[in-house]
């Protein structure tokens, strides 16, 4: 094993480990597509690697757990990508530059009391 690291998005979390290997990526004991089920998310995924121009280079295996399949996409992203720091410092630019390294902080809003959303109102009738 080369190097692991943790990426979150949203309420998801991953466990990244990294294994020098012919580009196999498996999430939760599945290939990827099988798991995450869109080539979009597929994409999400493989950013690092193409970034680093190491997609072929490593096989990746990811733990992911909460959240839906975008959020879990999102997180093994980050993960694969604090990997990549780890093993070679000398990606931090590339990495920076795409935007790979920083956690994306978004969460859902709550819902308020009296409403039927977050923002969202129950319509107003005057009569």
């Amino acid at each position: 094993m080369l190097a692991t690291a943790t990426g979150r998005r949203k309420t998801a979390t991953a466990n990244v480990k990294v294994f020098s290997g012919s580009g196999s990526i498996t999430i939760n004991g599945m290939p990827v597509l099988d798991y995450l089920k869109r080539e979009t998310l597929v994409m999400i995924v493989e950013k690092p690697l193409e970034v680093t121009d190491s997609v072929g280079s490593y096989d990746i295996v990811a733990r992911a757990k909460g959240g839906g399949l975008s959020g879990q996409a999102g997180a093994v992203r980050l993960g694969i990508a604090r990997s990549l720091l780890a093993i070679n410092e000398d990606l931090r630019r590339p990495l920076r530059k795409a935007g790979l390294l920083t956690r994306d902080a978004r969460e859902v809003e709550r819902k308020k009391p009296g409403q039927p959303g977050a923002r969202a109102r129950f319509q107003f009738s005057k009569r």
